[in-house]
């Protein structure tokens, strides 16, 4: 029971508040200022949609181009931000551009694979299918220009749903 009660947080009865969260929305920190140029390839390669921007707002009347505090873009059902990362800004933490990567479901990964690298990605590798795919379907892996690896799947199979 010590063992339990350790793991649930301690001896301590606390009441949790229900919390529903709706969406996930990873963050992309794009180097300054290029977070414009990765919004367009997002919507070139993967027919992102911008659903809306903030500027940063001490770097308007800085700079030619105002720089991104945020971007929201929809790609199928799920929404990513994307941002030019500054140095006072409160996400500056520099974990690298490498370390995001996201994962997009399509029954024509060849396609997608091949918008992406006409819009500047660069593909990893071949398509891999079966045991050596990740979701057991089609799956490609490339890098955007900005540095970011995106894996292109087909819809994952589940088990007992196969033909």
């Amino acid at each position: 029971m010590a063992q339990q009660e350790h793991q649930n947080g301690g001896a301590e009865k606390v009441v949790a508040t229900p919390v529903s969260f709706t969406a996930l929305k990873p963050q992309l920190l794009v180097e300054a200022p290029k977070a414009n140029d990765a919004i367009q390839f997002y919507k070139t390669a993967f027919g992102a949609e911008e659903l809306g921007r903030t500027l940063h707002p001490k770097r308007k009347a800085e700079q030619e181009l105002p720089l991104i505090l945020s971007a929201e873009l929809k790609l199928g059902a799920s929404t990513i931000l994307v941002s030019d990362l500054v140095d006072d800004s409160a996400s500056a933490v520099k974990t690298g551009a490498n370390g995001v990567v996201i994962c997009l479901e399509t029954e024509d990964v060849d396609a997608a694979i091949g918008n992406a690298v006409n819009a500047g990605a660069v593909a990893d590798g071949e398509v891999v299918e079966g045991e050596g795919a990740c979701c057991g379907g089609r799956v490609g892996k490339l890098k955007d220009p900005y540095g970011f690896v995106w894996l292109i799947c087909s819809p994952k199979k589940c088990a007992g749903t196969e033909a």
